[in-house]
């Protein structure tokens, strides 16, 4: 059986993305099928791992319905403006709708060159499609909004990666939209109006349909920011890239490109290469995530009413909402990951003391936190003195509480996708043996339950198996 689209996308005007097809590729091979979120989306596991299936997923030959596009946006990037990207190595080929009625697109990543790849290959090597699967799947079992990944195919192709011949690979996205930020960017820069308010009315219809203004939108838009970007920061994820282009508007993580999650943790923390001057550490997210909403809410001025000032005051407060907002959610989360229900304002000081003492002690993020419940926490410090004297403030705060443990469990993973770790799996699979990868994804799949299978994985890495670098592998 093959998939259903209906590419609403596709029906926009032309000026809003490229026809673009796949390029064939010489000899796919299915590395990784993605079942649980096939069934979810309607689509028979059966056929994805046959010859039409993997066909589709390795752009051979695309099913009836399929619109291949590739889709126009632009974007600040570290802070410098780009007025065209665009998907310069992603084929977007159509839009299903899934048997409870939501909206997903399909979409190639690695699938060949479009007009928008400024001289680029528009091909992805094998490493970058293994971590996104890896890190994208281990964010939809912690809960947190994410696209996902619904297949991995090797092509039987080379491509050439910092002066080096690497294993080709496609992998198939799916995401709730690909909405950005610099999809409102791209259009607002060429005055061009009407494509806004389509965008605006389209974006309302897909994901805010009680979000009846521009205004509205953008608060709603705040909100899911604010919530989303939390729910990394409890995580101890670094997003990376946080680009205008990479942030999408249904609210969701997209782009898992040098991302990382931490081990030791420090507010300052970066991975990412081509990070130099730490925009996007770890404690920067929430301002640049303020900052990237600004950029869209200058975009929806010329559709807020005639009376310029008073879009850019009602517009100014809607993303000034952001930090209340985020902070509530955070301190939400992070209450949480100590024992408290319901964390109150007065509860912060326990909060960042025990983050200042692990940045200080080099305690590990995750270790630390699940350690709370087991007893193991005070373990994870340089000085154990260190926690010692944060603990019986906590102590005695957990006490009002009703049922702290079980709390600490629902909000503290015994396994993240450590960089490590991703990196064995990537290695491994670059020289055929892709046992590690499927252990890891096993082992992800179920980030909150202990199992004694993989202990290993989660410890912290040793001194010689730190990763301190992540690759955008474009």
């Amino acid at each position: 059986m093959t998939p259903v689209f209906d590419n609403s996308y596709a029906r926009l005007p032309g000026r809003f993305y490229a026809p673009q097809a796949p390029t064939p590729v010489a000899a796919p091979v299915l590395l990784a099928l993605n079942r649980g979120l096939a069934a979810r989306l309607g689509l028979e596991a059966e056929w994805l791992a046959g010859p039409e299936g993997l066909a589709m997923l390795a752009g051979n030959a695309l099913p009836a319905g399929a619109e291949p596009i590739a889709m126009a946006y632009a974007g600040h990037q570290f802070g410098g403006w780009v007025p065209s990207l665009g998907d310069g190595r992603a084929i977007l080929i159509g839009e299903v709708v899934a048997p409870d009625g939501a909206r997903f697109d399909l979409q190639l990543k690695g699938a060949g060159p479009t007009p928008f790849s400024r001289r680029g290959d528009g091909r992805a090597w094998l490493g970058p499609v293994l971590r996104e699967y890896l890190v994208s799947e281990s964010f939809a079992a912690l809960g947190i909004p994410t696209t996902r990944a619904l297949a991995a195919v090797a092509t039987g192709e080379r491509v050439v990666r910092d002066g080096f011949a690497r294993p080709g690979a496609i992998l198939t996205r799916v995401a709730a939209s690909h909405f950005r930020v610099g999809t409102f960017q791209y259009f607002a820069a060429r005055g061009d109006v009407d494509a806004l308010e389509t965008l605006c009315n389209t974006l309302i219809s897909r994901h805010y349909p009680q979000a009846n203004t521009p205004l509205a939108l953008l608060e709603a838009v705040v909100a899911a920011q604010a919530r989303l970007i939390a729910r990394w920061m409890a995580v101890g994820f670094i997003h990376g890239v946080m680009n205008t282009d990479n942030m999408a508007l249904s609210g969701e993580t997209i782009d898992f490109g040098p991302c990382a999650f931490m081990d030791a943790y420090h507010p300052n923390t970066v991975f990412s290469s081509i990070d130099s001057y730490g925009r996007y550490a770890y404690a920067a997210q929430p301002q640049i995530g303020a900052w990237n909403l600004a950029q869209f809410a200058s975009c929806l001025l010329p559709l807020m009413g005639a009376d310029e000032a008073a879009a850019i005051e009602a517009a100014s407060a809607a993303v000034n909402g952001f930090g209340p907002l985020f902070q509530a959610e955070w301190r939400a989360r992070m209450g949480a990951k100590i024992g408290l229900a319901a964390a109150g304002p007065e509860d912060l000081p326990l909060i960042e003391g025990l983050l200042g003492r692990m940045a200080t002690e080099g305690a590990d993020f995750t270790r630390t936190f699940r350690g709370l419940s087991t007893g193991a926490a005070r373990e994870e410090f340089a000085e154990p003195a260190a926690f010692d004297t944060w603990a019986p403030e906590w102590r005695a705060r957990l006490a009002r509480e009703a049922e702290p443990e079980a709390v600490m469990a629902g909000a503290n993973p015994v396994r993240i996708a450590r960089n490590h770790r991703v990196e064995e799996a990537i290695a491994a699979a670059v020289a055929g043996d892709l046992g590690p990868f499927e252990r890891l994804m096993a082992a992800l799949e179920r980030p909150f339950e202990a199992a004694a299978e993989f202990v290993d994985l989660e410890a912290a890495p040793r001194p010689e198996e730190r990763v301190s670098r992540t690759f955008c592998g474009t």
